[in-house]
């Protein structure tokens, strides 16, 4: 038998004699924080008395010598999200400074969103000490087995329905609303939004968007709602057939900002104007907004806080506390792609 073949059988035999999980025992031999002193000694006894073979480099790993945080990049193959976009680059940028200033090193990953759980074996291999998985994607369910097995797990993402892991993001129905209420607000009826709400961000930003369409007596109308992925080139083919089409509107909410400006451009081939034709709404507030033309007016997601925020929770998790969701503000920001009511210029 190969050394570790039987080295799993060991495991096996421990975990059964403590009545804990393989995990269990391979957190606790590896001196886990997150195993409580207790259950740790009784596994350590067992395996002396099967001769078992700590590995004690992994061990090592697993204390306080080790400063990493993996923060993991899922790659979606719908989605089709570049690590390159900037709203990555500046979430990851954030995350980083916050873990320099608390003593920490950041291990950036990138996995298939289809399996999200491969991301754990950062932590079971001792690399990192806890997970920071920017988006929640289409796998809930596989984050809520990370937590389950008790992976130390901060999400970048929505608070959904039956969340058994922290997650930190900005008001994402709020940010739907106050888009969607600024368009109404100068007197736009007509408004798309674009954006694939199989993703629990953009729904809940869709939940605002059709919020604030309710609260001024009007219904969504599915041929408004467009599932662009937040790749540009597909973006753009859903986008050109929503400025070329039949289906009239005067105002557009996009999930984010390179989704608008991929908008104003479809809206320009077709000769249509923004703002004065389409007014235009993006979401992020990314630097790029700033230097567009026209300048884009967005929802400002606060991804400087962020980071700290995600930071914060991580350690909270390592220190054995219970840690809450946290949800943070989002405001509009206003700009010539969408002015407010008084300065819209060409109506």
């Amino acid at each position: 038998m190969r050394e570790s073949e039987r080295k799993r059988l060991q495991m096996a035999d421990i975990a059964r004699l403590a009545g804990v999980s393989v995990s269990t025992v391979s957190r606790a031999l590896n001196g886990s924080t997150l195993v409580n002193a207790q259950t740790r000694e009784r596994v350590e006894q067992l395996a002396r008395s099967l001769n078992y073979a700590i590995n004690l480099g992994a061990q090592n790993l697993r204390l306080r010598k080790n400063q990493t945080i993996a923060v993991v990049v899922p790659y979606d193959s719908k989605a089709r999200q570049h690590i390159s976009d900037p709203f990555f680059l500046s979430i990851v940028g954030s995350i980083a400074d916050a873990l320099t200033d608390r003593g920490y090193d950041m291990l950036l990953s990138r996995v298939d969103a289809e399996r999200l759980d491969s991301a754990a074996q950062l932590f079971d291999s001792g690399k990192a000490l806890g997970l920071v998985i920017i988006g929640q994607w289409r796998h809930h369910d596989q984050l809520n087995e990370l937590a389950a097995r008790k992976v130390p797990l901060v999400v970048w993402g929505g608070q959904l329905a039956q969340q058994l892991y922290c997650s930190v993001g900005g008001d994402n129905i709020g940010g739907g609303l106050q888009a969607t209420r600024h368009l109404l607000q100068q007197g736009r009826r007509r408004i798309a939004f674009v954006g694939d709400a199989g993703l629990p961000e953009v729904r809940l930003r869709r939940q605002g968007y059709w919020q604030g369409l309710h609260e001024a007596g009007l219904e969504p109308d599915a041929r408004l709602e467009v599932a662009a992925p937040f790749e540009i080139s597909a973006a753009r083919e859903a986008l050109d057939r929503l400025a070329a089409g039949r289906t009239r509107f005067d105002g557009l909410v996009a999930c984010s900002d390179l989704l608008a400006l991929q908008a104003v451009q479809a809206l320009r081939s077709v000769k249509r104007r923004v703002p004065a034709d389409v007014a235009v709404v993006g979401y992020d507030d990314m630097p790029v907004a700033t230097y567009s033309d026209p300048p884009l007016t967005t929802v400002h997601q606060p991804v400087g806080l962020a980071g700290a925020e995600i930071v914060d929770a991580m350690l909270g998790l390592l220190r054995g506390e219970r840690v809450a969701p946290r949800t943070l503000p989002v405001h509009l920001v206003v700009r010539e792609s969408a002015p407010a009511a008084t300065e819209t210029p060409g109506r």
